[in-house]
């Protein structure tokens, strides 16, 4: 009598399958660049009415890099595909590590739901101006859910394939569109006014470094994806430092060549007036209508892009939560033939699914409501998660031994959470401006809120599992070793409860 296979297996992701490249294409594809310059950036002069956008870009990488020190220490001696939840519990201890868990699902989760709004309605809108077809928005984006979740089960090599194709296009057109409005500069002369050092202190410098960090969520999605790369402690160390690098450098150059295109003195009011169709309509007069085309396309495959890779990020976070029975352990089933986080890809597009459908049946606006609030609230989500996980370190390393030094345990975590910290405070302060309410609206309070309800109710089923069920409760961020439970590494013989 014969004996199917089962077409999932536990416990394991595939092995080996992404190098550096692959790694870099994920994350900074999840950054989304070329909707990050035309979006935004136009965004961040419009809403702030800050010159000094290209100065908070450069800031915030510096900040983010800063970040990187102790993140990429841990994750020389961490791999596991649970990030930002496995190191907070490594740090801060397992209640605190369960409730950020249950923080970067809903942030993830918020991030690429949210971005199909911008898919759909840009995608319509292209579609209808250059075709003529009267699609609405909910038909583009649930074509676009369509491709992500088949590619969300499919190899993650052959998805680094398709994000590297869609990034290195969007970098070329990103850095030929900075060269055409560096070489057309307003009256003449290019002018370096945006990129003053003097913009640091100037009045809404705040907002600028809020609206900037949102551009560069998805750069600390390297460790996800450690458990499927050749080398993870070298790998992961490499890939973030450059994601950060290349993001920062590009945004920066692309905002700052904005303003020379406009002057820096106009930039606020052609923001405000044209929107995200600034970027484009400042390098048509030199281009062709087709080469425009092309280009508008390329914003559409940006967005897309950032919804494969988040995809990703929400999948294997349920899947090293289900590894470790935090959550039901199906989740902790991966594809025997892909090698993928079968059941929590599967889960994360029935989701987005299911607030796509209440979003079109509510009649809501797709930019404002869902694009535009809801990633906004996501980025808030990764950043209180990067200040967490900045604390951590300093927990992690004050309790193991190790060789890393004062710098990379120590000094660049505790700048790096004082920096981050400075920012969260800002972000909550700014967040009406930031969504475009009004200060009194209640949804001011109402998004930041539901993280503390995610983190507390995450906090009590920890407390809950330790009372019902401590084999589980031992093994949670033990990654891999959690199907045992054992404590096989010295690491986590100290590990704080």
């Amino acid at each position: 009598m014969s004996h199917s296979k089962p077409d999932t297996v536990s416990a394991v992701l595939a092995r080996g399958r992404l190098g550096i490249p692959s790694v870099v294409f994920f994350v900074i594809a999840a950054a989304a660049p070329l909707t990050v310059i035309a979006g935004g950036a136009t965004t961040g002069y419009a809403v702030t009415g800050v010159t000094g956008i290209p100065v908070a870009y450069l800031l915030v990488a510096a900040v983010l890099a800063l970040f990187a020190v102790g993140y990429v220490a841990m994750s020389r001696r961490i791999v596991n595909a649970g990030a930002f939840y496995t190191y907070v519990t490594r740090g801060l201890g397992r209640p605190a590590g369960v409730g950020a868990a249950m923080v970067a699902l809903l942030a993830y989760n918020a991030m690429q739901i949210g971005l199909y709004g911008g898919a759909g309605a840009v995608t319509a809108a292209f579609l209808n101006d250059r075709y003529g077809w009267q699609l609405t928005w909910w038909i583009c984006a649930l074509a676009v859910w369509a491709v992500v979740t088949i590619l969300g089960v499919a190899r993650i090599d052959l998805n680094g394939r398709v994000l590297a194709v869609v990034l290195l296009a969007e970098c070329v057109a990103a850095l030929t569109f900075d060269a055409i409005m560096i070489t057309h500069p307003a009256d003449g002369q290019v002018s370096f006014d945006t990129l003053a050092p003097t913009h640091v202190f100037a009045a809404g410098i705040g907002a600028a470094l809020v609206t900037a960090i949102t551009g560069f969520v998805g750069f600390e999605g390297t460790v996800v994806f450690s458990e499927e790369t050749k080398d993870p402690r070298r790998t992961v160390a490499r890939a973030t430092y450059i994601a950060v690098a290349v993001t920062g450098l590009l945004y920066g150059l692309s905002a700052w060549a904005m303003s020379v295109a406009t002057g820096p003195d106009r930039i606020v009011d052609a923001a405000r007036t044209d929107g995200t169709d600034l970027l484009f309509n400042l390098v048509s007069p030199y281009l062709s209508q087709s080469v425009i085309t092309v280009a508008r396309i390329l914003f559409i495959t940006s967005l897309f892009a950032a919804l494969l890779s988040f995809h990703h990020t929400v999948a294997r976070y349920l899947f090293a939560l289900g590894r470790e029975r935090v959550l039901p352990a199906l989740f902790g089933r991966t594809s025997r033939r892909t090698g993928a986080p079968k059941i929590g890809s599967l889960v994360q597009s029935g989701l987005a699914f299911a607030v796509l459908v209440g979003y079109a049946l509510a009649g809501a606006d797709p930019i404002v409501h869902l694009f535009f609030w809801i990633t906004v609230t996501g980025g808030l989500g990764v950043l209180i998660l990067m200040t967490l996980t900045s604390a951590a370190v300093i927990g992690f390393f004050a309790r193991t031994t190790h060789t890393e030094g004062a710098w990379r345990s120590a000094v660049a975590p505790a700048a790096a959470t004082i920096a981050l910290g400075g920012i969260l405070t800002v972000t909550l302060r700014e967040f009406a401006t930031l969504l475009g309410v009004k200060p009194d609206s209640p949804l001011r309070w109402a998004f930041p809120a539901a993280y503390a309800v995610a983190a507390l109710l995450g906090i009590a089923w920890a407390l809950t599992l330790r009372a019902t069920n401590p084999h589980v409760y031992a093994a949670i961020g033990l990654g891999a070793d959690s199907d045992t439970g054992t404590l096989r590494h010295p690491d986590l013989i100290r590990q704080p409860a």
